[in-house]
């Protein structure tokens, strides 16, 4: 059946398609009036540029492929983050701040889960030059922005540190394997397995990471946290940061995640995650990756998100706008006709012209029409 897609891959049809459209020119205004400017990054790029400082994960996650006029490794891009930082340090290679956003498929050779689909219509903004923490506030002000244009209502974020993490690893001198092993039980929260693991650590370390998962919740959580992990200065840092990010940002809902790890191996500073309400897949996510671009000739601090547009349009409160067209006759010859059409156009209306042999009823939804009435043109309600 050559009709047929692979596993984990879909049509995106006419409705969908539209309200998708819609969403990305709405989010794509209100970036541009906060100063972001649009790039349009490749499809695919050497593998070696495309997964650079990025770690293991992503390059799971890329497709492969060789390269008919080179003979070198191209990789299918699986998150166009790295891209922006090689357009910042060595394209554009401006001195101060830079805003990009972005929006482009992106394919996984897995999917993220039984719901999701292995193409993956990202959308983003990313902010370069800038180390403070006002960069991430403005960051996860856009974001908040961005899903409130999308009209998802209700929705949450959970931030994190990997500062903690990081530091924890460090001072229990934990080689490469071990730190991956930790990593990966807490990013599958799998408790049982951590316990067992973490039982060949010397203290505190071990009941630190232990109590890792168990970090999770509200304001008090950073008192809590500071009272039962060791008095690292790596760890006093990331706390007092997410709290200024609590004190500066007071409306918006979220939560502490202290084992919130994603992106660990490029990330190195504030991450975060967003639930939309009774939907526990994740909608959009970001986080700081200072020195990403350092691989391309310029370490610069940065910090961004990016969101599944295609799940955010089909989780939007917004209403499906429909878009009825205007039917006309078809008259090659008729100047005035020609005229009439290309008016409506210029306003923004969708005028079809009937084909020979084209029935009114087998076009899309209508609802008027172009009469001839005294030598002019003019559109009726059906």
């Amino acid at each position: 059946m050559n009709w047929l897609l692979p596993d984990y891959i879909a049509d995106v049809l006419p409705n969908e398609a539209a309200a998708i459209e819609r969403l990305r020119r709405a989010l794509f205004d209100l970036f541009r009036g906060h100063g972001y400017e649009l790039v349009q990054p490749p499809l695919l790029e050497y593998l070696d540029s495309l997964l650079t400082g990025t770690g293991s994960d992503l390059r799971l996650r890329t497709f492969k492929l060789v390269d008919q006029l080179s003979g070198r490794t191209l990789g299918l891009r699986a998150d166009m983050t790295p891209q922006m930082a090689r357009i910042d340090a060595h394209l554009l290679n401006r001195q101060g701040v830079t805003r990009l956003c972005y929006c482009g498929s992106v394919l996984h050779t897995l999917p993220a889960s039984q719901a999701a689909s292995r193409e993956v219509i990202q959308l983003g903004a990313e902010l370069f030059g800038y180390a403070g923490i006002e960069a991430d506030l403005e960051i996860i002000r856009l974001l908040d922005a961005a899903l409130a244009t999308a009209g998802i209502a209700g929705s949450h974020i959970d931030i994190g540190h990997v500062g903690v993490f990081q530091a924890l690893a460090e001072a229990a001198r934990l080689d490469h394997v071990a730190e991956h092993t930790l990593l990966h039980l807490l990013q599958a929260k799998d408790v049982p397995g951590l316990h067992d693991y973490c039982a060949q650590f010397a203290e505190p370390w071990r009941s630190a990471l232990i109590r890792l998962p168990e970090l999770y919740g509200g304001d008090e959580l950073l008192d809590q946290a500071a009272g039962q992990l060791p008095p690292l200065p790596a760890i006093g840092e990331a706390l007092a940061t997410l709290k200024r990010l609590r004190t500066a940002l007071p409306s918006l809902a979220f939560s502490f995640d202290l084992a919130e790890l994603h992106g660990y191996y490029y990330h190195n500073g504030t991450v975060f995650t967003v639930y939309a309400p009774a939907h526990a897949e994740v909608i959009a996510r970001g986080g700081r990756y200072d020195g990403v671009g350092a691989s391309f000739g310029r370490a610069r601090p940065a910090t961004g998100f990016s969101l599944d547009l295609r799940r955010i349009a089909q989780l939007s409160d917004l209403p499906r706008q429909a878009e009825p067209a205007i039917l006309a006759p078809r008259r090659p010859t008729d100047a005035a006709l020609a005229a009439s059409i290309a008016a409506l156009r210029a306003q923004g209306e969708i005028v079809i012209e009937l084909l020979p042999g084209e029935r009114a009823d087998e076009s899309r939804s209508c609802d008027r029409r172009l009469v001839e009435d005294a030598d002019e043109w003019r559109v009726v309600g059906l």
